[in-house]
């Protein structure tokens, strides 16, 4: 079990990357003097970043608020950004915050008179013409290492996903203190989202080797954060702000080498229609598609995942998922569709959709799902 490559599995030919410089800094004060931020930078964070992190340090830096435009990122909030960044000169993008802020932060080093829009749906050439400095505040995205950025679209009703190259951050910076403001339920969503990311590009169908020994370490050092909060209490997880940045770090190289699937695929039209947070969609699809997984093909690489997962959770290897779901509960409450507001009806009709827009994501599942089998999984978290 301490061995998490499966030297039963035959890999298919593989490449793996890490693209961003990875920069550990004790504190933003240390990591605004290395990099000599100044005028012809651009800050995009929150005010309540900004207030307590940056604000002291009076830096020369030109500063746009996210949550001035909105929650979750969409192209409309990221079109008004964008129409306020064209009014400045700028050299480097620092993205400070959560998912949405470096999401909209992978955007504004795009050159051109693009909307986000056509950009999405690949109508305008993507070209990188500005640095990207990525400084995670959360400890789920791993965007500070990935060359992927999500929007929710809002004439379809869902999220998509834009994959290029040169939307790599040129930096990830991680400073583990800049968590420690962050509200409970934030740590969580984000914290299971990252956990998810290991999960699901373990058993993807593009996995190697590399991502998963970044995986297998996410998975432990969430895990083991996550016993201590069942055991102790919600702000045990404070103390160990530095190993969940960490696993979010890993995570992120795990899942943009390999991809996540339909977890990921199923929570967006959750997120694009009833505005559920992320990392709490995630978190409702999680468990049940992986037992669906398992029903469908228990031999394969899903066992060897369970039996990580096993030695982590110390249960019996039948009783995986059941033992996730209750240390999971222990750590955010999973609530049922229907209190989200979302009717019985409508269930096979999202399933279809996520069918016709989130083919980039269900080329990474384990097994094939179909529409139906996917209802049935909404049908139970009904």
């Amino acid at each position: 079990v301490s061995e998490s490559i499966n030297p039963e599995v035959k890999y298919r030919m593989f490449s793996f990357e890490i693209v961003p410089q990875v920069s550990l800094y004790d504190s933003v004060a240390a990591f605004s003097q290395a990099l000599e931020l100044g005028e012809k930078d651009l800050i995009i964070t929150n005010q309540f970043i900004f207030d307590p992190f940056i604000k002291p340090l009076d830096l020369p830096c030109s500063v746009i608020f996210q949550e001035q435009y909105g929650g979750e990122p969409t192209d409309v909030m990221i079109d008004q950004v964008k129409a306020v960044a064209d009014q400045k000169a700028y050299d480097r993008v620092i993205a400070i915050g959560g998912g949405t802020v470096i999401d909209i932060g992978k955007v504004l080093v795009l050159d051109g008179q693009w909307t986000t829009a056509d950009l999405f749906e690949r109508k305008v050439p993507i070209q990188k013409t500005r640095k990207l400095i990525v400084v995670p505040t959360t400890c789920g995205t791993g965007s500070e290492v990935t060359s992927i950025t999500i929007v929710g679209m809002t004439q379809k009703k869902t999220k998509l996903g834009l994959n290029a190259r040169e939307l790599y951050p040129d930096m990830a910076v991680l400073i583990p203190d800049m968590l420690h403001t962050l509200p409970y339920k934030f740590f969580a969503t984000s914290s299971i989202d990252a956990l998810i990311h290991a999960v699901e590009s373990y058993v993807s169908p593009k996995a190697n080797p590399y991502n998963e020994l970044f995986g297998v370490k996410a998975m432990e050092l969430i895990i083991a954060g996550y016993k201590k909060i069942r055991s102790q209490r919600q702000s045990a997880w404070i103390q160990d702000a530095k190993e969940y940045l960490l696993a979010s770090n890993f995570a992120g190289i795990a899942f943009n080498n390999a991809g996540v699937g339909a977890v990921h695929a199923m929570s967006y039209p959750l997120g694009g229609e009833y505005h559920i947070a992320h990392g709490e969609a995630n978190h409702l699809m999680f468990t049940e598609v992986f037992k669906t997984y398992h029903s469908k093909k228990p031999d394969g690489r899903i066992r060897k995942l369970e039996e990580i997962l096993a030695y982590y959770l110390e249960c019996d290897i039948n009783d995986v998922w059941q033992e996730m779901e209750t240390l999971l509960e222990a750590v955010l409450h999973k609530k049922s569709l229907r209190e989200y507001g979302i009717e019985a009806e409508i269930l096979p009709a999202i399933a279809v959709g996520v069918i016709e827009t989130q083919q980039r994501l269900l080329a990474n599942n384990y097994v094939e799902l179909t529409a139906e089998e996917m209802t049935k999984i909404y049908q139970r978290l009904h």
